[in-house]
């Protein structure tokens, strides 16, 4: 006890010695702006230190209380604003159709199209607009005059019905792109081969009313026919050095004869657009297949009719189609290629597919169902690719 006396009378003799000492602080001052001071001993300087820093803690600590108080009776606070979300590009899926023969079939494409509100490309070939009659008007490269390797129209009738199709299938917006004529493997024409075969199946579109004796011949057709046609697609996607070279002669701005590994940009060059039909998985054991009805029925069926299973490639196509389309949905959004044709191969399995796919995704806010056509004018014209959101 006599310790702590004598640390109490120590301190009590340290305050009085420092009441000497030079330490100032303001004093407050209003009419006069001199500032006058008197010393303050270093302990009481502490002291109102500690009282400072008591009071701010005391503050701090209310303050804390008071906001867990809030949050605690259900109080809201309002967010900071968030940042708008990234634009995103629409995907795009580009749906065709090779040949275009089967009346009933344009009609049901263009009903698919009605409901889901996509844009198709149609192929044609042009001997379908050659009734027996008329055939002679058509001579493919090296071949004799009416020679054809998928027959011709088998009227008259029928050609007038199919130039009906085609002038309504334009009418609603969709793409009419040349398929040749004669369905013959060009692999090894030349050049002028390839300009000569251009060459027939402008001269027979546009004179085709003229041709089967077809009246009357609708007001506009012949310049749809010179100036409307601007994409090609080669029969069995069979192509050569000289294809490439013809296609800007003959005033193409696109062709779709290419095959990739998936989904890619396609690449314009010497003023043509080049798309490629992907290679998408498939089956159980999800092996890659061109993305073409034809292909899966080969696939399937080793391109022999199995009607008897086709529930079972329907869900297939539908499922590898899906997955495709979902692969470039959720990640790089690249253009999805589907290739068809109007035969029902396989009872239709693959129509069916398509229906199912298209009625679902071509419907969606932030996908896009066009023609290639669709897609290099948007590209040609300057128009980035629609976006949503943002």
């Amino acid at each position: 006890m006599e310790g702590v006396h004598q640390e109490n009378r120590l301190i009590a003799t340290q305050v009085s010695e420092s009441a000497t000492a030079k330490a100032t602080v303001p004093v407050p001052h209003f009419a006069d702006s001199r500032s006058s001071t008197v010393p303050v001993p270093d302990r009481v300087k502490m002291a109102r230190l500690s009282r400072v820093v008591a009071f701010s803690l005391a503050s701090l600590s209310l303050a804390t209380l008071s906001l867990a108080s809030l949050a605690a009776a259900g109080t809201a606070f309002a967010d900071p604003p968030a940042a708008p979300a990234p634009a995103r590009q629409k995907q795009v899926v580009i749906i065709s159709f090779d040949s275009a023969r089967d009346i009933s079939q344009w009609k049901r494409s263009r009903a698919l199209a009605q409901r889901t509100g996509a844009h198709f490309t149609y192929f044609l070939s042009c001997v379908f607009l050659l009734s027996p009659q008329s055939r002679g008007q058509y001579t493919a490269p090296g071949k004799s005059a009416g020679k054809s390797n998928i027959g011709f129209a088998a009227s008259r009738q029928e050609v007038a019905e199919r130039l009906e199709q085609i002038g309504l299938a334009a009418s609603e917006g969709h793409d009419i792109g040349s398929h040749g004529c004669g369905h013959f493997d060009g692999k090894d024409w030349s050049k002028a081969d390839w300009l000569a075969e251009f060459g027939s199946f402008e001269h027979i579109l546009e004179n085709a009313y003229s041709i089967n004796g077809i009246a009357p011949e609708p007001q506009g057709w012949r310049d749809f026919a010179r100036h409307e046609v601007v994409g090609f697609r080669a029969p069995y996607l069979s192509t050569n050095k000289a294809l490439y070279e013809a296609l800007p002669k003959a005033g193409f701005l696109f062709d779709a004869s290419g095959v990739s590994k998936g989904p890619v940009q396609p690449p314009t060059s010497n003023g043509v657009t080049h798309f490629s039909l992907p290679q998408i998985p498939e089956g159980p054991d999800t092996r890659p297949v061109i993305a073409m009805d034809y292909n899966l029925y080969v696939r399937h069926s080793g391109g022999f009719k199995r009607p008897s299973k086709a529930g079972e490639f329907a869900g297939r196509t539908y499922d590898a189609f899906r997955a495709a389309f979902d692969t470039q949905y959720q990640g790089k959004r690249l253009p999805l290629e589907l290739g068809f044709h109007f035969t029902l191969m396989n009872d239709g399995a693959y129509w069916n597919a398509l229906e199912r796919f298209a009625g679902e995704v071509c419907v969606k806010a932030d996908v896009e169902c066009i023609s290639f056509r669709d897609y290099v004018t948007r590209q040609r014209g300057g128009e980035r690719q629609a976006t949503v959101g943002g």
